[in-house]
């Protein structure tokens, strides 16, 4: 009998494991021996915090990015068709999502694995819970062009999509480079454009505010290295 493939959701930041994951998470880690995780160090680090009783070097990795091969990806399920049940880690919160795990959690489903997911955090829901905007019709769009010409371009184009469906638009941006990105949608958007910001989801300086264009721009947040999630409705 195969065993299963559980994608376990991590934390957002440094935030107490307890505050935020739910008892099925510490119940799955407290037994499991084979991980599938984007950066072994800190899938490490995460279940040490979280508790886990299995002596790290007993555990067996296989890390999985942007940079593994189709080749070498195949064998990291060879633990579950012997029978043994494996973890999926993302690097924060949840597998999948805005992550590399889907390419192995796909590969689960054609070779008969079974997929359990785990509630947990996700940046992405919670800002849209918070903001105000859409919950109904919504769409992720990831990273927005680094290029400043195509980033306002990409934010026009979804100020029009949103005011054609009345469909809130999320994104995000690398953390050192949230000032560019509020800095960009201030010269992008209109004035009347709603925008929720939310960073630090989770921690003790979580930040969540959503405001006109014409309002962020005479109060500019410090959004440096904060790691943060965008939405904007027209």
């Amino acid at each position: 009998m195969y065993g299963n493939l559980y994608l376990i959701p991590t934390l957002l930041g440094d935030s107490l494991p307890q505050d935020v994951l739910p008892g099925s998470v510490f119940r799955i880690i407290n037994r499991l021996d084979y991980y599938i995780a984007e950066e072994v160090r800190s899938a490490r680090r995460f279940l040490k915090k979280a508790g886990s009783p299995m002596k790290i070097d007993d555990i067996t990795f296989f890390q999985l990015d942007k940079y593994t091969g189709e080749d070498e990806l195949a064998g990291f399920l060879d633990p579950a068709i012997s029978g043994h049940d494996i973890g999926l880690l993302s690097e924060a919160g949840l597998p999948c999502v805005a992550d590399p795990g889907a390419k192995i959690t796909i590969m689960a489903h054609r070779r008969g694995i079974r997929v359990i997911p785990l509630s947990g955090p996700s940046s992405i829901m919670l800002a849209l819970m918070a903001s105000g905007l859409n919950g109904q019709v919504f769409a992720f769009h990831g990273y927005l062009p680094v290029k400043e010409n195509e980033r306002i371009k990409a934010l026009k184009n979804l100020e029009l999509e949103s005011s054609l469906k009345g469909q809130s638009q999320i994104f995000m941006e690398t953390p050192y480079r949230n000032c560019r990105m509020f800095d960009t949608l201030m010269i992008a958007c209109r004035q009347s454009t709603l925008l929720c910001i939310a960073c630090d989801l989770t921690l003790e300086s979580e930040f969540i505010s959503t405001k006109t264009i014409d309002q962020w721009k005479k109060n500019k947040p410090d959004l440096h290295k904060r790691p943060a999630i965008f939405i904007l409705q027209s």
